[in-house]
């Protein structure tokens, strides 16, 4: 089948591997894997985390955890201290109905309001600690105020949980890792000294990942036997962050930006694609908007809604016509931005339409 470009493209076989890959990883480890599914938005990639060995699922939003409910996921963790209102806690106490459903709280305040509106549904909740990514979360010492203060307002605690996103920085992921369990130990000992039991430690990222194992490694070996859980999302499919961070291989990446060239002006490759298929995001760290998978030393160097202009890497330009593979800087946001994703698999291309779609509230 002839897809027009611009399109996302999965490489079904390097998707199979990287899903089975950290799966092993985390059973190794004694680690239970409980992905975030924001990153792929596509219940046939949820499916493949489950049969193979997933937990659970993690979403970003009420939509998500709604699309994936209704295609037969039933253990749903949102990782967001959501402010629930009156719509949003309907919608909860619908998806408890049919799910074991979490959402995080991150304040006295917080758990109050969440168990005005959820307090005896069911629902649960984990206590989120900022452990140095400095976005939401209360300080680990805090945990076991907020801990209490959901108790108190009829709410069952299942754990703590936070995220380390500042391990998205070159060389930062074996620090962060260990901030990361020290604030995690540090939670879990201040909600535990107010009595309540922490059945559940939530953590990790696809950069820390590796060693967030290791630490979890020595979690286990002291003796205690809390579940521990990982979240990580972007590991399925790989893009440009984490190649440049060292976190995935070209080898690795399993969803790219198929594109066409369309021009040479000024020496340079113009692409038919830009921000509205690959999305704008752009780390400090980045060396450009995404890379090309096979030209490793090219740099796409500016964005436009529908160009991508690159810096080749020698004198010999891909010919106009030529379809290349680009590597989006953020996967997560691009696959927000598409309908489908074109998957890859002996030859032949097969729609995957994204499910969860739009679905950002």
């Amino acid at each position: 089948m002839a897809v027009p470009t611009p399109h996302l493209r999965v490489d079904l076989g390097r998707l199979r591997a990287n899903v089975r890959r950290v799966a092993e990883h985390a059973a190794l480890a004694r680690v239970s894997l409980r992905p975030h599914v924001k990153t792929h938005k596509s219940i046939e990639i949820a499916r493949l985390q489950l049969v193979s060995g997933a937990r659970g699922i993690t979403v970003a939003t009420v939509g998500e955890a709604e699309a994936f409910v209704r295609l037969g996921c039933t253990d749903v963790f949102l990782a967001y201290p959501v402010w629930v209102d009156d719509t949003r806690a309907s919608r909860l106490r619908d998806l408890a109905e049919v799910a074991r459903v979490a959402i995080g709280v991150d304040s006295v305040a917080g758990a109050a309001n969440t168990g005005r509106h959820l307090g005896g549904t069911g629902i649960e909740v984990l206590v989120e600690i900022d452990s140095g990514h400095h976005r939401t979360g209360v300080a680990p010492e805090q945990a076991g105020l907020v801990a209490q203060a959901a108790r108190r307002a009829g709410l069952h605690v299942r754990g703590i949980f936070t995220f380390p996103g500042h391990g998205y920085a070159p060389g930062a992921g074996a620090a962060v890792a260990a901030a990361e369990a020290h604030a995690l130990r540090t939670a879990q000992a201040a909600v535990e000294a107010t009595g309540l039991p922490v059945h559940v430690v939530s953590g990790g990222s696809t950069p820390t990942l590796t060693d967030s194992l290791s630490h979890t490694r020595a979690y286990r070996d002291e003796g205690d036997s809390t579940e521990i859980e990982m979240r990580p999302g972007v590991y399925v499919f790989g893009d440009a962050q984490q190649w440049e961070l060292g976190s995935c291989a070209p080898a690795d990446i399993a969803l790219t930006a198929r594109a066409t060239v369309i021009s040479h002006a000024g020496g340079r490759l113009v692409l038919d694609t830009g921000s509205k298929v690959l999305g704008a995001d752009r780390a400090a760290y980045a060396s450009g908007f995404g890379r090309l998978l096979h030209h490793p030393k090219a740099r796409i160097v500016s964005l436009s809604e529908h160009h991508a202009v690159v810096e080749p890497a020698g004198r010999r330009l891909p010919r106009l016509g030529t379809q290349v593979d680009v590597v989006p800087n953020h996967v997560c946001a691009a696959v927000n931005l598409a309908d489908v994703l074109w998957v890859e698999e002996a030859g032949g291309l097969r729609p995957w339409p994204v499910t969860a779609r739009g679905l950002n509230t």
